[in-house]
């Protein structure tokens, strides 16, 4: 039980450091854990009056805390012996400061959101201008400030690809599977800006290492199958598109690509 104690102890000696740091709801969080460890030990008189002095002290500082006050106004009590009236109003408090923190996080993502959108503005206005090279510097910088943001990568990698610059499309591509190997909608646009570059055993690897993922997905057998009407490998045509055809009988243009495949084959 001592270890518990100190735990408590160390608990509230951190309030402080967590209210300079602007951590509000890890200052509320210790209080109603010292709380509950100090109910649930058998405490000596001088333990018990140690700890209702340190509670004491660290509600005074938490009801002085300006910046505080400010998302959370109302004002803690506490009285030896009442340990249980504040945890209640602890729980409140813990309340009021998650719904301050979704906010601010929500704020923050909102904040996210629009420099992306605002960053694929500018450069896709490069793009449509003709001015590649300002283009680039946009989409890397915005990249670069977004590591391991693969769906931002794959974005801009769309761009380039409509814009015909396959080769920037690529890389971002390459990074963007790097970061999210088990996104499968990845493979599918590396394949397909493979397959225009005319890089077609690229493309096939990365169909395989899709298809090494899932074996469900009819877009990939189809456009693995387009790959290889592009290649003309027509018995690995017929086999790709007979396989989306068989996850989906309705998938009309699969069914073509599978009727045009065994007609190439004499069947």
């Amino acid at each position: 039980m001592s270890g518990e104690l100190t735990k408590a102890r160390q608990k509230l000696t951190s309030i402080n450091a967590s209210l300079k740091m602007g951590k509000y709801m890890a200052a509320a969080q210790a209080l109603n854990d010292a709380i509950v460890i100090m109910l649930s030990a058998p405490l000596m008189k001088a333990e018990r009056e140690e700890f209702a002095q340190m509670i004491d002290a660290t509600v005074y500082a938490l009801n002085n805390h300006k910046e505080l006050r400010k998302v959370y106004p109302l004002v803690l009590h506490y009285a030896p012996g009442e340990e249980k009236k504040l945890l209640s109003e602890i729980f409140e408090m813990r309340k009021v400061l998650q719904e301050d923190v979704n906010e601010n996080a929500q704020k923050d993502l909102t904040a996210l959101e629009n420099r992306k959108r605002e960053g694929l503005e500018r450069g896709q206005k490069h793009l449509d201008g003709q001015e590649f090279d300002e283009a680039r510097q946009v989409f890397d910088k915005l990249s670069g400030e977004f590591p391991g943001d693969a769906e931002l990568k794959a974005d801009i990698a769309d761009r380039y690809h409509k814009a015909g610059l396959n080769q920037e499309a690529l890389g971002h591509l390459t990074q963007a599977i790097n970061e999210s190997p088990e996104s499968l909608f990845l493979y599918n646009r590396i394949g397909i800006v493979l397959r225009k570059m005319q890089d077609y055993a690229s493309a096939e690897n990365y169909y395989l290492r899709a298809l090494a993922i899932t074996q469900k997905d009819e877009y990939l057998f189809f456009n693995l199958g387009r790959l290889y009407y592009d290649w003309q490998k027509w018995d690995k045509m017929a086999a790709a598109a007979q396989k989306a055809v068989a996850i989906n009988p309705e998938f009309a243009e699969a069914r073509k690509l599978l009727a045009f495949a065994k007609k190439k084959l004499g069947a």
